[in-house]
């Protein structure tokens, strides 16, 4: 069985991970903000995976086993707050939007020195507030624990270009398409085509991180064109994927 790691104080600091670098499962007393500055960053729990750009960062309450895997050349940023201090009220890991000023916050609080200053505190004061301000968004890749969802979801892993119908994919795997569609709302809370744009969009941000080229990453995604891979995630980040690689 894997050794948990146990860190009871969440490190606050910056601090950079080589592509493909990974932190194996740990969990911390404390709530903790994960953020990107450079690269993205995925956090994998049992519940499933959460995956961040440079415009988001990642909650990952008190408590909460998870693993950190870098794509791209990965500056982490890395703040820790205590578990009486839940600014969210958020007892699940969740995606943040990250305005410019939150970002320079998180950043300057992980790199500043760890004193009880009444600088630090001010500006600890101004980043909780700029937290609670903060969208969620929802950019969970939930994990199924039903036998039929998780072998149908390891099929689009494998290959998230796969095109295949949910009556197709029932017909390999031995049910219908009816009895999927259930699971999905059931166990997952969301539909077929939500969590398999999710999967699309989490394997897309992977590969831009690995600096491939947008019209590759619409294709090796399942999009029918860079132009409908393009509108799909300037909806979801705000910016179009070309944006985003130069960032």
């Amino acid at each position: 069985m894997t050794q948990i790691r146990h860190e009871p104080v969440a490190p606050t600091r910056t601090r950079s991970l080589a592509p493909g670098a990974a932190i194996d499962a740990h969990r911390h007393d404390d709530h903790q903000i994960v953020y990107a500055g450079r690269g993205v960053l995925a956090v994998t729990t049992d519940a499933g995976s959460w995956v961040a750009p440079g415009t988001r960062a990642i909650w990952v309450p008190a408590g909460t086993v998870h693993a950190h895997q870098a794509h791209g050349e990965l500056e982490l940023h890395l703040v820790g707050l205590p578990a009486t201090e839940n600014p969210l009220a958020l007892e699940t890991p969740t995606v943040l939007a990250v305005g410019p000023l939150l970002r320079e916050l998180i950043v300057a609080y992980a790199g500043a020195q760890d004193d009880n200053s009444p600088e630090r505190a001010r500006l600890r004061a101004v980043l909780l507030d700029q937290l609670r301000a903060s969208p969620q968004q929802p950019l969970h890749l939930p994990t199924p624990t039903t036998p039929l969802l998780r072998t149908l979801c390891d099929i689009l892993r494998t290959d998230p270009a796969d095109s295949r119908t949910l009556a197709e994919l029932g017909h390999e795997i031995g049910t219908s398409d009816r009895t999927l569609s259930r699971l999905f709302r059931s166990e997952l809370g969301m539909t077929f085509p939500q969590w398999r744009t999710q999967l699309r969009l989490h394997h897309a941000l992977v590969l831009l991180a690995d600096n491939t080229p947008v019209t590759a990453v619409a294709h090796l995604c399942g999009w029918s064109s860079a132009s409908a891979f393009i509108d799909v995630f300037r909806r979801t980040f705000g910016h179009t994927p070309g944006t985003h690689s130069r960032a």
